[in-house]
């Protein structure tokens, strides 16, 4: 699978959390709710079985959105280390600098 796919996987993953998440938040709480009757509790638990996987947040990965790697990446600017640090040397990146001291 190409990078690009990647990314746009990673991508279609978010807006399908994003879109979900209050109510699996709910569902999840009923579910495991103690003082909820049983049957309410497993008819939450089919509802929240019947969204799609996307809507996890686990299946949300942190990657580079240049390349589309999963592994090293700096997350607030979702840039793997190496772009992360090609792009602040070239100073692309605003208010990062290399360090001097």
């Amino acid at each position: 699978m190409a990078p690009r796919a990647w990314v746009l996987r990673d991508k279609i993953a978010r807006h399908i959390t994003a879109e979900f998440e209050t109510e699996r938040n709910a569902l999840r709480y009923i579910v495991r709710n103690q003082t909820i009757p049983l049957t309410t509790r497993v008819q939450a638990g089919a509802v929240l079985a019947s969204y799609p996987r996307a809507a996890r947040k686990h299946a949300i990965v942190n990657r580079c959105t240049e390349t589309g790697m999963a592994r090293g990446v700096v997350t607030p600017y979702r840039l793997s280390r190496i772009n992360f640090r090609q792009q602040a040397l070239d100073g692309i990146i605003p208010g990062v600098a290399k360090a001097q001291w």
